[in-house]
């Protein structure tokens, strides 16, 4: 008996009910971070710090995100995921709360960059990922990872408009508030993803076992190509509405365009879940990489339009975070369940070490340059290089980590 078949039987859920609480888990935590970009245009005129103050605290969102990541995946390996989820819960609904209140920079450096940042590496989707691991039988575990990864999109789709239509009507702060007690039924629903601690088990520390999936050169190898991904993703999630502003077009061309890019990563990541199953992952993860960026560089080639900013749009959903299912499962592969949300979690620092730079990147060379025009370039390099280091991926268990002597 595999340890994923073991720790279901230790569950009272039907399989349905766990995978609706994580995508619901995954919808409430992926809507709000993904809408930021909404923010920015109003915190800039509302705040005379708000231009210095929105770009730093978003870049240190994204690293703290990932630097929380491996340790709050170590202790839901370790102790269970339920207490995780809720802390992580709480201190993102803080965060956005504090966000809305600030009136210093500082303040909105703490709430919107620090809790909010370390909240999501306890409330994200990674954790859910983790949950089915344990709880789910190994045949249904990549549909049920591009089912997570899929909700999360919805809830980009859902939130993109909504935060623009409370931030019309009751201000960027009322609208940051509303999100903030959106985020409170994950404490609820963390109770259905509730992993046994007994779920981590073997004679083999948890640090052993990251010294050698760290030097395991495939695991380095979708490592590295993960990095892209935060890259890309967070500069888009963060840059894309003033850019679009910026280039002439209407605010509601950026909220419809980051809508379609969480409707279409629907279709994307179920696919991409689904085709795990049958073709072989790294190819997928290398073609996604190597889509971004010919869809990157047909749109900064084409004159701004709103058709050409809504096509951008659908195209990057399909591609958005589709890397989801085929990364997490091969690290699964790889290592195995037990120390899934770690490993994973380690490989989502390198994908948030890119988020920060995205951001970072961004606002330095808008403001510095007049343009983000070599952001965009770079996002093309990039998705050229990991579509490169995908391809050797070697799709099979690691080798056992040696145990330790009696």
């Amino acid at each position: 008996m595999t340890q994923a078949q073991a720790s279901t039987k230790s569950s009272r859920l039907p399989t349905g009910a766990i995978v609706l609480a994580g995508c619901l888990v995954a919808l409430l935590s992926f809507g709000p971070r993904s809408v930021m970009g909404a923010f920015q245009l109003p915190v800039f005129s509302s705040h005379p710090w708000g231009q210095e103050a929105f770009s730093f605290a978003l870049a240190a969102q994204n690293l703290l995100w990932g630097v929380g990541q491996p340790f709050a995946g170590a202790l839901a390996d370790r102790y269970g995921s339920k207490y995780v989820l809720i802390a992580g819960a709480l201190l993102y609904a803080a965060g956005l709360a504090l966000m809305a209140q600030a009136d210093t920079a500082l303040g909105f450096n703490l709430g919107a960059g620090v809790l909010i940042g370390f909240g999501l590496s306890g409330a994200s989707f990674n954790l859910v990922l983790g949950s089915f691991a344990k709880l789910l039988p190994p045949q249904r575990l990549s549909y049920a990872f591009g089912a997570a990864t899929a909700a999360g999109s919805f809830g980009q789709f859902l939130f993109s408009p909504l935060a623009g239509a409370l931030i019309e009507r009751i201000g960027w702060e009322g609208a940051a508030l509303v999100f903030a007690a959106l985020i409170l039924p994950i404490v609820p629903l963390s109770l259905a993803l509730a992993s046994p601690p007994a779920a981590f088990g073997g004679r083999v520390s948890q640090g052993a076992t990251f010294r050698h999936a760290v030097s395991y050169r495939s695991y380095v190898l979708l490592v590295l190509g993960f990095f892209t991904c935060g890259f890309q993703l967070a500069f888009i999630t963060v840059h894309f509405q003033r850019y679009i502003v910026e280039s002439g077009l209407s605010p509601v061309v950026g909220y419809w365009a980051i809508a379609l890019v969480g409707a279409f990563n629907i279709f994307g990541s179920l696919l991409s879940g689904w085709l795990g199953m049958w073709v072989p992952r790294r190819f997928i993860l290398s073609a996604i990489y190597l889509s971004r960026a010919i869809a990157t560089a047909i749109f900064i080639a084409l004159p701004p339009s709103p058709t050409s900013a809504l096509l951008f749009g659908a195209v990057t959903g399909l591609l958005w975070l589709s890397t989801v299912p085929p990364t997490s499962s091969l690290i699964g592969q790889m290592f195995g369940a037990g120390n899934l949300s770690m490993l994973y979690g380690f490989a989502f620092f390198s994908h948030q070490v890119g988020g920060f730079l995205g951001v970072l990147l961004g606002g330095y060379f808008r403001e510095s340059f007049g343009s983000y025009l070599p952001v965009w370039i770079l996002s093309i390099v990039l998705g050229i290089v990991s579509a490169l280091l995908n391809l050797p991926i070697v799709e099979a268990p690691a080798r056992p980590v040696p145990q330790p002597a009696e």
